[in-house]
């Protein structure tokens, strides 16, 4: 018999909306009441872990979350599951990933509408993440984030719609797998992770979004703050206006790390243009092209291979891998 652990953050999944259409935090998480039927029936302790809006999310409340599945590992539990808000699910997801996603199967899921609006999908969700985290087949899956019936994994997947509840996409790839009335399937096999597991995640890394006819002023104004890196989100494959360049040759001087990635919602940053301010001349001012990932999993990397105590070489490689 498998013990699963439920960890409930708060958002929207355990939320309620008002007679006016104002939906906020109910009073006690309707999920804490919540059943779950299983031919193998497995052993499910719940924890009210936090209750917060996914926006009220932290590095901090992300680091406690990875502490309490380290010492879950321990106790002997076999699987996690987590529900989270989505505004920042991916985020809370490719963490864990990052740090401690091949410990056990770690499942996130959320909900877009509260446990009181016609087609809730809140609870639906929560059975589909402890089937998934049930099913053999999620080991060594890394961390999954569940919703819609589709399997994500964490180091893709964003959220794409501001209340569809088929929000949750993986970018050019797609679904690592399904959920089907009787079935888990997985149809892809994943790359390889790298991961550092990290107790600190102190550190300001700031994104900025390249846009056309961009200057050096706003780079400017970073190079006088403390900044410990700094994630560009490029235009196109990974190309910026030239007249960033100085702005961004002082940053790279004083030792900051400026990490690349695009814009666009599909495709790899990967360093093609060669003209004034395109990949090639990038890459060769120094600037680590990201090639992969979003913005907001570029910061939460970049920080996490900052704390990491890797050596010039191995920091870069991490974050461009």
């Amino acid at each position: 018999m498998k013990t699963i652990l439920v960890l409930h953050t708060g958002g929207t999944i355990a939320m309620k909306e008002d007679p006016f259409g104002k939906v906020s935090p109910d009073k006690k998480n309707p999920l804490l009441n919540a059943t779950y039927t299983s031919s193998h029936h497995p052993k499910i302790i719940v924890e009210d872990f936090f209750q917060l809006p996914s926006p009220h999310i932290t590095l901090d409340h992300m680091l406690q979350l990875k502490r309490r599945i380290q010492r879950a590992k321990q106790e002997g539990i076999d699987s996690v599951v987590i529900t989270h808000g989505t505004d920042t699910l991916e985020e809370t997801a490719f963490f864990l990933d990052t740090t401690i996603g091949n410990l056990m199967p770690i499942v996130l899921t959320g909900a877009m509408r509260s446990s009181n609006e016609l087609g809730s999908d809140g609870l639906y969700n929560f059975s589909n993440a402890l089937r998934v985290a049930e099913c053999p087949d999620s080991i060594n899956k890394g961390v999954l984030v569940v919703l819609n019936d589709e399997i994500h994994t964490a180091r893709y997947v964003t959220k794409t719609h501001t209340t569809n509840v088929a929000t949750f996409r993986t970018p050019t790839l797609g679904p690592i797998g399904i959920i089907t009335k009787h079935q888990i399937l997985y149809m892809l096999t994943l790359l390889d992770t790298e991961r550092h597991d990290v107790d600190n995640m102190d550190g300001l890394v700031p994104i900025v979004k390249a846009y056309a006819g961009m200057k050096g002023d706003f780079f400017d104004v970073l190079a006088q703050m403390p900044i410990d890196g700094l994630v560009i989100e490029a235009l196109g494959a990974g190309n910026l206006p030239p007249e960033t360049l100085p702005a961004l040759q002082k940053l790279l001087e004083k030792k900051v790390p400026l990490l690349l990635v695009s814009r666009c919602f599909n495709g790899v940053a990967e360093p093609v243009y060669s003209y004034e301010g395109g990949g090639v001349e990038l890459e060769k001012m120094g600037i680590i092209f990201c090639k992969t990932i979003n913005s907001q999993k570029a910061r939460i990397k970049l920080l996490i291979g900052k704390h990491a105590q890797l050596s010039a070489t191995a920091f870069r490689q991490f974050l461009e891998n």
